[in-house]
């Protein structure tokens, strides 16, 4: 049997196959003039595959990831796109896994069940959030900061957000422009938090922040902003026991980044050699991983000789 009544047809098929990595839907194949028979021919014949009910392949091969999420939207419906972490893995995000696609609809449409698929109704949909190339999906500031809300744990929502700026995918002014749009979630402080780290702008907060801390855990309260000298001139310290010799830098996220890599390190290896136990903080930890940290700077007091750990306030 042909594969198709016309090689125009056949040839338009291809050209739009090629722009979805291998990937078609039905309803594109019908309307570019191929019938039901020949799609069940092709596919008996080995040279197509069915991608689920309303996705075509029309290679034999592996799929792709992008193969996948052009599937994944197709299964979906007429105005599905790919949202959160599998948005932002189409739009270039490495380092981050993902077990299912996520595709979300507009509240009131018809949810299909696909294997592998988590395609769910949103009342955030807007067609204004909807990246116009490539495949359907929404764009990286939105799909973050709806990542972030549906990730499992806290850890995990404060890491995408970091990844998505470091990868230069988004910046956190865009993202706090799709932050202010969340109006009511659990996470929405743990949100606008990360962000103004991102931000840089929270040295002083971020200090605030861990005296009251301490005092919370029963700490001895720390000095803030501790002059040191180093071998490049004064620097300071964000906060330190001095009577003890520890000290504790609070990170943003830009002390990640290459251009502050070496210039953290001497300064640390210069306060060691003054025989101070410096330990460090990132924001992001203390934002989702606080008590693994005090632990460990209580017990770098305690090995210092500090007997001045009270009750929690």
């Amino acid at each position: 049997m042909p594969v198709h009544r016309s090689p125009v047809a056949a040839t338009r098929l291809r050209q739009l196959a090629a722009q979805q990595a291998g990937v078609v839907s039905r309803v594109q194949a019908y309307q570019l003039g191929v019938t039901r028979a020949q799609i069940r021919a092709n596919v008996r014949a080995l040279r197509w595959r069915r991608i689920g009910s309303q996705s075509i392949g029309i290679t034999t091969g592996p799929l792709s990831v992008e193969a996948r999420h052009w599937s994944a939207v197709f299964e979906a419906g007429p105005r599905a796109q790919l949202d959160g972490v599998s948005s932002l893995i189409a739009s270039g995000l490495t380092g981050f896994t993902s077990d299912r696609i996520r595709v979300s609809v507009p509240r009131g449409a018809r949810v299909r069940r696909a294997r592998g698929l988590d395609i769910r109704q949103t009342r955030r949909w807007h067609p204004d959030d909807l990246v116009t190339t490539g495949v359907p999906r929404t764009t990286s500031p939105v799909a973050a900061v709806r990542g972030a809300l549906w990730a499992r744990t806290d850890r995990q929502a404060a890491l995408l957000l970091t990844m998505s700026v470091q990868q230069g995918l988004t910046t956190p002014h865009d993202l706090g422009l799709a932050a202010l749009r969340v109006r009511r979630d659990r996470r929405r402080r743990l949100l606008h938090e990360v962000i103004l780290d991102l931000a840089g702008g929270v040295r002083s907060l971020g200090e605030l922040d861990f005296a009251r801390e301490c005092r919370r855990r029963g700490l001895p309260e720390p000095t803030r902003q501790v002059v040191r000298r180093g071998r490049d001139g004064r620097y300071f310290l964000d906060v330190a026991w001095e009577a003890w010799g520890v000290a504790v830098e609070i990170d943003g996220i830009h002390h990640s980044w290459a251009v502050h890599v070496v210039g953290d390190a001497l300064r640390q290896n210069d306060v060691a050699l003054q025989d101070v136990l410096v330990l460090r903080l990132p924001l992001l930890g203390f934002r989702v991983a606080r008590d693994a940290f005090f632990a460990q700077i209580e017990k770098a007091l305690v090995s210092r000789g500090c007997t001045m750990l009270g009750r929690p306030a």
